[in-house]
């Protein structure tokens, strides 16, 4: 049986002597959409800081392609084909939209992954080219989102992470933030999503996990999500 994209089995991590994750264990598929879903503080943003080795994990396994991350810089595990969009955006504010997006643009090869440029991420995000020459501390929420976005396209990332997706943004925005995320679907990214706004998520999401403290207390599909109340009222405060 083919190993998953990424797989993380056990996974365990702290901040100084206080453990935040106890044994997170998930897989994403190549192609598919993966949620981490749970109240603020259950460890969503701790899982991709692990993952993304800015805060090492303690215990536990995490490969991607095969390869263990752990021991790896960020920069290498960048490298490899994973693209972060981080909470609260982190645009580089004294450079312009095209500047952002080239600071980060590569052309290593990667089997199965989009080749992305410049005209392709104006062509994702039109209002991007609009402002290509302003500065990324001007722009809106919305844009910047954008913009976070066509950055981490650019490194032609086979896995996509967006960490808080449409937190703070308004309902238009947050609609074509969801347009570009299906549409990615569509072309086949892989993409692991932390968002609050459910019903989005189980439109697009091909499987979810549900963290509580720290521990992955749930997995399953959208259809077994969407019809368990239970479930969303004890775990996600819906």
């Amino acid at each position: 049986m083919a190993e998953p994209l990424l797989a993380l089995q056990g996974v365990e991590t702290s901040y100084g002597r206080s453990q935040v994750l106890f044994g997170v264990t998930l897989a994403v598929e190549p192609g598919q959409v993966v949620t981490l879903l749970g109240r603020n503080g259950m460890g969503k943003t701790t899982t991709v800081r692990s993952l993304m080795g800015m805060t090492p994990a303690t215990r536990g396994s995490i490969r991607f392609r095969g390869q263990e991350l752990r021991e790896l810089p960020s920069y290498r595990i960048a490298q490899l084909g994973l693209g972060l969009v981080p909470e609260g955006r982190q645009v580089f504010p004294n450079l312009t939209v095209r500047e952002n997006l080239v600071a980060t643009a590569s052309r290593r090869a990667r089997d199965g992954a989009a080749r992305w440029d410049l005209p392709q991420v104006f062509e994702l995000f039109p209002r991007l080219a609009e402002r290509r020459h302003q500065m990324a501390s001007v722009l809106s929420g919305g844009e910047q989102q954008m913009l976070a976005i066509g950055r981490a396209l650019m490194t032609n990332p086979l896995l996509l992470i967006a960490d808080e997706a449409t937190e703070g943004l308004a309902p238009i925005v947050r609609d074509d933030i969801w347009a570009c995320f299906t549409r990615l679907k569509g072309m086949g990214q892989a993409i692991l999503l932390i968002d609050k706004n459910l019903d989005d998520l189980l439109e697009i999401a091909d499987r979810h996990y549900i963290l509580e403290k720290g521990r992955v207390v749930w997995s399953g599909d959208s259809a077994a999500l969407a019809t368990d109340e239970r479930l969303q009222n004890e775990y996600l405060g819906i």
